[in-house]
């Protein structure tokens, strides 16, 4: 009987692991599945991000941040370069800001 109850008691266990991974994940595996539920695609932020600065987009990703899921746009304009930030929902830019450093994702710990 003891050897049932500490099989029960593992089956729990790892149920209960397994819940609070999907939980954690918010049942999406990473951004790119994610991207489906964006209301806006990501050439429409692009084309917003590069109208911003008139400039163009060198490099785009679709993550989620402290504002909710956003596209994140790097945007070269002259001799510059801009981190944009679209709303992936209203397709409105909600951030700007000159990458000094263009250290590439140096700006994601700021998430």
């Amino acid at each position: 009987m003891n050897r049932y109850t500490t099989l029960s008691l593992l089956v729990v266990a790892l149920a209960g692991t397994g819940a609070v991974a999907y939980a954690t994940n918010g049942g999406v595996e990473n951004d790119a599945l994610a991207i489906g539920k964006a209301k806006i695609s990501l050439t429409q932020a692009v084309t917003a991000a590069e109208r911003h600065v008139n400039g163009k987009a060198s490099r785009a990703e679709y993550e989620n941040s402290k504002q909710g899921w956003i596209y994140d746009v790097e945007v070269v304009s002259g001799a510059k370069v801009f981190d944009v930030r679209v709303d992936a929902d209203k397709g409105t830019v909600i951030a700007s800001a000159e990458d000094k450093a263009d250290h590439d994702d140096e700006h994601d710990a700021q998430d």
